[in-house]
């Protein structure tokens, strides 16, 4: 006579679905609500229940059209800090610098907002399950298993998670499709092992909020600040409830150098910037409170799969200088659900188009990204930005890059070209500097070990 499995050791009822996102950030939470909206039966799946915490609050002017295509974009000007452009602050020149996106080549494309991640990724989430997504919180992906039919995906939730048929601590679905929207996580990039940190670029992140902290005026009041120093360089970011974020991306040998707790020593970094710590002299620490993080920069060999896409941070993360994070994880979120549809409705031949398409894609952003932010210590590329002329466009071009106006037909490469040619030109004029500025680069990037892991939490 069979004896019946008892309950608590019973396998979890296998539910069903089109696509199973992993992560309820900002790319998975567009792309769910997308797929949802064409009819698709679409499970979104967060780890953590929202609000939660998430820096990276700076918006680029073309986040604007995404969020009209979402649907969402009064809900997000209703808790967005406008933001105009962009000030730089460098410590060899007695002027600052302002450029405004209004000064881009495309001129419909004048602002942004900083907002605050807890409620900017919370709005995207419930959008998503008014679109017709199923959004279950604290439900973490334990494993994937693809097959020639799609995924099994197993997922555990926590003690405030919505519990699935079984009323069970797990919960099983069978997907079609997959995709990883896990962030920094970079959930299938880890299962793969083909995830690579940045040889060019290693740094790590010291930040915090600050009530009170002296602000830029009028019109420029919500711009974000970048502000040069010695072991790197601060954002300062205006946030509506008036709230700042600031944080120091140092390099990892300064990092190690701490021998005091995580407080006191980024108020030392502040005070490595006069013209930041005049800002906050008579500001407060939120909730006393200072994160860090490390070792920012890297990539996975590939994003894409038969059954599976990587989006935003889940594919590749480079050091957010230029606030570009958060666009490029809802832009790839769009790419995504061509990917879908040709993988669900279409060919094969048809679904490998798509995916060499959304491959190519998903590193054209980084990449031109990353050419200025490699360089952005070196003299040179600082002094085109504290100076910036605008001959042959390059002026409008690089604002447009700044914007996130790299996708559409916005004709600015030609002057991007020509604005990297000055670049070289100016190098080899100024040789001795230049050379010099590389070899302070190769020497701060050297030391790996200085923080260890995706997350350091630890250090508080």
């Amino acid at each position: 006579m069979s004896v019946p499995t008892p309950p608590e050791t019973a396998s979890p009822k296998i539910e069903s679905c089109d696509v199973l996102v992993i992560g309820g950030g900002p790319a998975g939470s567009t792309a769910a609500a997308l797929l949802a909206r064409q009819g698709r039966r679409v499970v979104l799946l967060e780890k953590l229940h929202h609000p939660r915490f998430h820096i990276g609050e700076s918006l680029l002017p073309a986040n604007v059209a995404l969020f009209d295509k979402l649907g969402v974009r009064e809900q997000v000007e209703r808790i967005g800090m406008p933001k105009w452009g962009i000030e730089f602050v460098s410590p060899d020149h007695e002027h600052r610098s302002y450029l405004e996106f209004a000064d881009a080549w495309d001129k419909t494309m004048p602002y942004s907002w900083q907002v605050r991640r807890s409620e900017m990724d919370e709005l995207l989430f419930r959008h998503a399950a008014t679109c017709g997504a199923q959004t279950l919180e604290g439900c973490r992906v334990k494993d994937v298993a693809f097959d020639d039919d799609g995924a099994t995906v197993q997922a555990e939730l926590d003690d405030g998670a919505t519990r699935g048929p079984d009323n069970g601590s797990t919960r099983q679905w069978r997907a079609r499709f997959v995709l990883d929207c896990s962030g920094r996580d970079t959930f299938l990039a880890h299962k793969f092992k083909c995830k690579e940190r940045n040889p060019e670029h290693n740094s790590s992140a010291l930040f915090g909020h600050f009530r009170n902290a002296r602000r830029l005026e009028g019109k420029k009041e919500g711009n974000i600040s970048i502000c040069w120093f010695e072991h790197g360089w601060f954002w300062f970011i205006p946030l509506l409830d008036g709230t700042t974020s600031v944080g120091a991306v140092a390099w990892p040998y300064y990092l190690k150098s701490r021998d005091k707790p995580l407080k006191d020593f980024f108020q030392d970094t502040i005070a490595l910037c006069p013209e930041l710590a005049d800002r906050l002299k008579d500001a407060e620490l939120v909730d006393d409170a200072v994160h860090a993080t490390g070792n920012f920069s890297y990539i996975a060999s590939h994003c894409s799969g038969e059954r599976y896409l990587m989006l935003g941070d889940a594919f590749t993360f480079i050091d957010p200088m230029f606030s570009s994070g958060f666009y490029l994880a809802m832009h790839s979120a769009f790419d995504a659900t061509d990917v879908v549809a040709a993988s669900l409705d279409g060919t094969p031949r048809a679904a490998a188009k798509a995916r060499k398409r959304y491959e190519k894609t998903m590193r054209l952003g980084p990449r031109e990204y990353s050419w200025f932010i490699f360089r952005v210590t070196n003299p040179t590329i600082r002094e085109m930005f504290m100076y910036p002329g605008n001959p042959l466009r390059v002026k409008e071009a690089l604002l447009s890059l700044l914007a996130g106006d790299i996708y559409g037909k916005t004709p600015i490469w030609p002057s991007l070209w020509a604005l990297k040619s000055i670049y070289y030109m100016i190098f080899v004029r100024h040789l001795k500097r230049s050379l010099a500025g590389w070899r302070r680069h190769a020497v701060n990037i050297r030391d790996y070990g200085a923080l260890k892991g995706e997350n350091v939490q630890a250090l508080k």
